[in-house]
């Protein structure tokens, strides 16, 4: 980053009231150099793994480069994680640090269990804030008297560099791997053919700090092509995005698709100028085709879709230069490397839907899961590793989503593993049995929906639906909670009692 003139604008940041701020990209490093000076003086050194907890700020920025600057392992955390989330991440990561907004701190507080590893709780300060929660030190603190300059620690391309943690099929979530190597890998493959970046474009990407895609855009892609990034802290809301994408001149845009969608929904969408606005895309689940025709049609702008996950980077998408075939998932990033394969993991004709698949060499593949080496194997058929979703592809290259190979659910962009909200259900005292899948909707692509079996049936109502539902939001992050709920007196079982949650799936499907 340092390559990048000192005297250029590198983020821009709007608060929800107003409030601006702005940074060069002499000044981004400055105050990286400086925090990591600080962190050094705590005893922190390369390996070590921090998890980071912050929101849409500048301080976001200048946390992740700091710590990738002295080797560091960022954990990246959503601030709506609950203690019971961010307790099994600290312990097993065995992270010697935490960096939290100061407003979620209590959430870590609130960790009953023994964290030996964990050496030191780090704030950042809220702006009405003076003074740090006891307990916890201010990261502006750590800062004072620190150096402007500091040379990068020496790294490995197989160094860690991000532990990120990802919702399963069952149990605890994995925790992905991700090198310096990785980094680079993305950065070099995915940027160029996808999010199109040029010299002084500004860019919009609007994933939240704590998650991959944040790291992926709004992180990596913007600093390291040196564009400015924009960078709002306020609550989604149609035209407003649409009135900043308007005023901010932002050149490149990056949406879930539900965001999409809620906008392409809006009376008078075509009064809005984006005019500037060359380069759209969408990524996390596939895009209606409706809502692709609505902004072609009012803004002659075509949303470009795409497909990756934590373990890799954008595997699939309607890149830059490929002509868009509307319902396609688009062509694969790095041809050859990602495949349609069989159950042997041996690439299929076309029209024929397989698992959709990358193969071991592909740099922008994960290294591995953290402290379970033997999950990667398994999730690898010959050469290749198998993403969990199947899709068919074309004779022209094309990719054609088929579903999901698994009970992983998406929801608005956000991955959720089925049994996370099942075990907060199963502590509340009503709750015999349950299961959770996927339901079809048409904001959010899909919502949790919850299937339980109750210890009274006439207990069952509209009022225990409610009560159910802020349940799981108090012992889980927020948005796993069922947005729909049936009571049923049995669940569907196979004759060894496993729970056939692929018949609740086309279930909802056929009532979809």
């Amino acid at each position: 980053m340092e390559r990048h003139p000192a005297g250029r604008t590198a983020l821009k940041w709007l608060g929800e009231d107003g409030t601006r701020e702005e940074i060069t990209y002499g000044d981004l490093v400055s105050r990286a150099n400086r925090l990591a000076g600080g962190l050094a003086e705590l005893g922190l050194a390369k390996g070590d793994r921090v998890l980071v907890m912050v929101p849409r700020r500048i301080t976001a920025y200048v946390v992740y480069l700091a710590c990738l600057k002295l080797g560091l392992a960022v954990i990246p955390s959503s601030e709506m994680l609950r203690a019971k989330d961010l307790s099994y991440r600290l312990r097993h990561s065995e992270a010697r640090a935490v960096i939290s907004w100061s407003r979620v701190c209590g959430e870590v507080d609130r960790i009953g269990d023994d964290l030996p590893a964990l050496a030191h709780r780090l704030t950042m300060l809220d702006d009405s804030e003076e003074e740090p929660a006891p307990g916890w030190t201010d990261l502006a603190s750590l800062m004072k008297g620190q150096p402007a300059e500091r040379p990068a620690v020496d790294t490995h391309r197989d160094d860690m560099a991000i532990l990120a943690y990802t919702s399963g099929t069952t149990g605890n979530p994995k925790a992905v791997v991700h090198s310096h190597g990785w980094a680079y890998a993305h950065l070099r493959i995915t940027t160029p053919q996808w999010l199109d970046i040029r010299e002084g474009d500004v860019v919009w990407a609007t994933a939240a700090p704590g998650w991959q895609k944040w790291i992926w855009s709004p992180f990596l892609a913007v600093l390291g092509n040196g564009a400015t990034g924009f960078v709002y802290s306020g609550t989604f809301q149609p035209h407003r995005y649409l009135q900043l994408l308007q005023d901010g001149g932002v050149a490149v845009l990056c949406c879930t698709p539900t965001e999409y969608r809620l906008m392409a929904k809006l009376d008078g969408l075509g009064r809005y100028d984006l005019s500037k606005l060359r380069c759209a895309v969408s990524a996390g689940e596939p895009l209606n085709r409706e809502v692709i025709e609505t902004f072609q049609r009012e803004f002659n702008l075509t949303i470009r879709d795409g497909y990756g996950q934590t373990e890799s980077t954008l595997l699939i998408g309607t890149l830059t230069d490929t002509p868009v075939r509307v319902g396609s998932m688009g062509r694969a990033m790095a041809p050859g490397l990602i495949e349609v394969v069989d159950e042997n993991g041996v690439p299929l004709p076309a029209g024929e839907v397989g698992d959709i698949a990358v193969h071991v060499s592909m740099p922008a593949l994960f290294h591995n899961y953290y402290k379970d080496p033997e999950r990667k194997a398994g999730a690898t058929r010959g050469e290749f590793f198998i993403t969990g979703d199947r899709a068919a592809k074309d004779e022209d290259g094309y990719f054609w989503f088929q579903g999901r190979g698994d009970d992983i659910i998406i929801s608005s962009g956000y991955t959720i593993g089925p049994f996370e909200v099942e075990e907060a259900l199963m502590k509340h005292p009503k709750v015999r049995e349950c299961a959770v899948v996927a339901s079809p909707d048409e904001i959010r692509g899909h919502v949790v929906k919850a299937f339980v079996v109750l210890r009274q049936a006439e207990d069952a109502c509209s009022e225990l639906v409610k009560e159910l539902q802020q349940h799981v939001k108090e012992w889980t992050a927020p948005y796993k909670y069922p947005r729909r709920i049936e009571f049923i007196e049995d669940l569907p079982k196979t004759s060894s009692g496993k729970i056939r949650r692929v018949e609740l799936r086309e279930r909802e499907r056929y009532n979809a």
